[in-house]
């Protein structure tokens, strides 16, 4: 076991409730370790429910491609806690990380604090310490009282598109949850809203011009659309004629729309629209509609047979992905096969019911060791509720091995859950996983 691996799991113990959404704690230890979010570079922070990690990625790869510098801070992990700290672009070390965390270990000295504040923390001290052109930040869950909501006068805030998920801590209404995540905007900073549904994109407005936040709304101020195989992006600034991204899935437009509108409402003369176009082409996100290509488990499938993943779990997740799915299908005809498994925080129901009449098969499963698990029997019954045909699985490999037995070779999704995502790059690549429980990991 990694040294940061038995420190993550310490700092699980320091507080009862895995999330506890308040300012107070990681106002505190931030004072104890000498304001370190007050030493960063500018930063852009993102908030939303869906393509947030999407919007990150695109941001991180246009700036690389301008040649900056650029720290980004995601959550959760699917494999190593590490892939949540990049600093100036790249991953934490363990080295580094081992120390921070015993750094703010030290300085917390056993006071309650949750463990995504408390590294998120040892984030803000990495990315003090370490020169860049950017950070960028993206929230962990909400927005008005999550961690990472600290940041005084971020230089852009985005808040992509707004569902339901999270609803026990954020609200059971789209309103309240747009309100929650409108907490990021910040007076007199500007804002790119991303496409959102009426009530949600009325409350941020609200919010907005409460705070006196200038905002640069989704079909309003600028757009971003497919065309003869392109990516359009118009603003007042004019039109950009694009690549389509190298992300799959129409929505991944909508993502890539938000990183543009956030790199134009900079106004860096460094970033121009070459390297957005660069940026575009070359960004990679794992679990977001990936095709897994060799590794162990796509050896346990015929060679025909198509294996995807995606981390997606909620009803809008739900509902892009089956999109992106039948028009996959429209294009190149074969029978879908869902290997789901999924969080009991989740809305199980609506997220299946997106795939009637998508999918031929649902093969269920209980995500290993994760206490939270919906078991694989009461997954199946929800498939069936919803008109599709559904069995059980005793594990992924046994999945596989079920849904490949489809005729003609089926495409397999493996979907529900960002955990479950994980856990499959893990087996794919034969890497150890991070040593910390998926509540944790949030």
């Amino acid at each position: 076991m990694a040294l940061s691996d038995a420190i993550l799991t310490r700092l699980l113990s320091l507080h009862p409730k895995i999330i506890d959404l308040s300012l107070g704690r990681m106002q505190e230890i931030l004072a104890k370790l000498g304001n370190p979010e007050q030493k960063l570079p500018p930063v852009i922070h993102v908030a939303g429910t869906n393509g947030k990690g999407s919007t990150v990625a695109y941001l991180r790869h246009i700036m690389a491609a301008a040649g900056l510098k650029a720290h980004a801070y995601t959550s959760p992990h699917l494999v190593k806690f590490h892939e949540r700290i990049r600093v100036a672009g790249e991953l934490i070390s363990e080295a580094d990380l081992t120390a921070l965390l015993e750094e703010c270990e030290e300085v917390n000295a056993q006071e309650p604090i949750t463990f995504f504040e408390i590294t998120t923390a040892a984030a803000f001290l990495a990315f003090s310490r370490t020169p860049a052109d950017y950070l960028i930040l993206e929230v962990g869950l909400g927005g008005r009282l999550d961690a990472t909501n600290v940041i005084a006068k971020p230089a852009v805030s985005i808040i992509t598109t707004i569902d339901y998920d999270h609803q026990q801590y954020l609200g059971d209404t789209l309103e309240l949850i747009a309100r929650e995540k409108a907490g990021v905007l910040k007076r007199g900073c500007p804002a790119v809203v991303g496409m959102q549904p009426d009530e949600a994109r009325d409350e941020i407005e609200r919010v907005a011009e409460r705070v006196q936040a200038p905002l640069h709304i989704a079909g309003q101020d600028w757009q971003s659309y497919e065309q003869h195989g392109r990516l359009v992006f118009q603003d007042e600034g004019g039109l950009l004629d694009l690549p389509l991204p190298q992300l799959k899935g129409r929505h991944q437009i909508d993502n890539a729309g938000n990183a543009i509108a956030a790199v134009r409402l900079l106004n860096d003369p460094r970033i121009s629209d070459v390297h957005i176009a660069e940026g575009l082409k070359s960004t990679s996100w794992p679990a977001r509609m990936q095709r897994l290509g060799q590794g162990a488990l796509s050896a346990l499938v015929p060679a025909e047979t198509e294996l995807w993943l995606d981390g997606g779990h909620n009803p809008s997740a739900g509902r892009v992905l089956s999109q992106a799915f039948s028009e996959l299908n429209d294009r190149h005809s074969r029978p879908l096969v869902l290997i789901w498994g999924m969080l009991n925080t989740k809305d199980v129901g609506s997220f299946i019911a997106c795939f009637a009449g998508i999918a031929s098969r649902v093969v269920t499963i209980t995500i290993p060791d994760e206490e939270n698990a919906v078991p694989a029997e009461v997954l199946a019954e929800s498939a069936r509720a919803h008109g599709l045909a559904a069995e059980t699985a005793t594990g992924i490999e046994a999945a596989l091995r079920q849904a490949s037995s489809t005729v003609p070779a089926p495409r397999i999704l493996i979907c529900g859950s960002l955990y479950l995502a994980g856990r499959i790059l893990a087996a794919h690549g034969k890497e150890e996983m991070t040593k910390v429980s998926g509540a944790g990991r949030r």
